[in-house]
């Protein structure tokens, strides 16, 4: 991997060169990569149509490619919508250096089951079903045995962009099917909208682990969820479901009557407003943190109660915590990523139990670049779901 950095910053996307030098990322122009698009990838095998980038401009555009053969366990799953994550803006554009073009995007995957492996049991033709972040693990050690294939010992393979066990490379749910193992699809209650389960196999279940992980979940105690795009949208619920009492802490104070009056937050906090964090000193049995770009963490810890648990769910470039803002609480901070598969199945039922339902804008696959720049840009409320089954053509 070479020696960059990405992150964000006021909006805009740097590069930390090896010499330290910041400087903007180049990216092609949208005609320029028309100009070397070309189909000649298509074959006679090809059987599946799907959306993919050719090079770091990360511009998607039609792409025909094939999928395995469904196995003894496995389901093909017709796609009908998939989540537009910021991976998918990562890794189009190969921001961190590993991209294998073309690549396929797209981890957030809803749809219907049009065929089964011999040995399939839980799932039948016609049933609704997901696809996460990733479609495999080792299956052995001590984390996959207990439902924690998210942080296998040899690693998890994720949905797209990288090698599978037989060379080829996983390709995403930009795309007209997929044909994943039977043990890393998970089942979607009947009643609930395909669009909306999309992004609880990202965003939500990225909040929910932890959440559940550090029992979050004890009714009237105070969580802050820090930033409010499409993962922190989702604690708000997911805190809100619990019985917890919502502080959301955001830059920007446009977005206070969204977080009260939409989402239900109890309470709104301007993060650089140092009299109201202030205010709140050590009120707080729990934080979620959100965001993506650099921030302090200090002025956060402030505000945890004694054993209090911060847990980190974005990806700065770094933390910076003073001792004595975690040491004498006795505090706890964490990091996470997504979740296993016991832990997922149980948050897509909570989720249809209790009518929770992520803020998404569903858009067509013609789209989907547009939806990448706006995403980049944060004008989303709270994600994009591509309506791949009506508008793959």
């Amino acid at each position: 991997m070479p020696n960059m950095e990405v992150w964000s910053l006021e909006g805009a996307f740097l590069e930390r060169a090896g010499d330290g030098e910041l400087k903007r990322a180049e990216t092609s122009t949208i005609q320029e990569s028309e100009a070397r698009i070309t189909m000649s990838d298509q074959s006679a095998k090809d059987n599946c149509l799907g959306w993919a980038a050719r090079d770091p401009s990360g511009l998607l555009s039609p792409y025909s490619f094939s999928r395995r053969n469904v196995g003894s366990d496995d389901i093909s799953i017709k796609i009908t919508h998939c989540g537009v994550c910021f991976a998918d803006f990562i890794w189009t554009r190969n921001l961190f250096g590993d991209v294998k073009y073309p690549v396929v995007p797209g981890h957030e995957i809803a749809g219907i089951v049009q065929e089964v492996g011999s040995n399939v049991k839980r799932f039948k033709v016609g049933d609704h079903i997901g696809v996460g972040t990733y479609i495999n693990s080792c299956r052995e050690c001590e984390y996959c045995n207990d439902g924690h294939e998210v942080v296998c010992e040899k690693g998890p393979l994720m949905t797209f962009n990288a090698v599978d066990i037989d060379g080829s490379v996983t390709k995403g749910g930009y795309s007209s099917h997929m044909v994943v193992h039977e043990r890393y699809c998970y089942r979607i209650p009947d009643g609930y909208p395909l669009a909306s389960a999309a992004p609880l196999l990202c965003a939500g279940i990225t909040v929910y682990a932890p959440m559940m992980r550090h029992n979050m979940n004890q009714p009237g105690k105070s969580l802050g969820v820090i930033g409010l795009g499409g993962l922190g949208h989702m604690a708000v619920k997911f805190g809100k479901a619990f019985g917890l009492k919502v502080t959301v802490f955001s830059t920007s104070e446009s977005k206070r009557e969204e977080a009260i009056k939409l989402l239900g937050a109890d309470n709104f906090i301007v993060s650089s407003d140092r009299k109201q964090m202030e205010g709140l000193a050590r009120s707080l049995d729990f934080i979620v943190d959100t965001a993506a770009g650099d921030h302090p963490f200090d002025p956060y810890m402030a505000l945890l109660k004694t054993f209090g648990v911060f847990v980190l769910v974005g990806f700065p470039r770094e933390i910076k915590i003073h001792p004595a803002n975690l040491n004498p609480g006795l505090k706890t901070i964490s990091g996470s990523v997504t979740g296993g598969t016991k832990v997922t199945q149980e948050m897509l039922d909570f989720c249809a139990a209790n009518k929770i339902y992520p803020e998404i804008e569903v858009i067509n696959m013609d789209y989907a670049n547009e939806a990448i720049e706006r995403l980049i840009k944060k004008d989303v409320k709270y994600r994009f779901v591509i309506d791949v089954g009506n508008s793959l053509k």
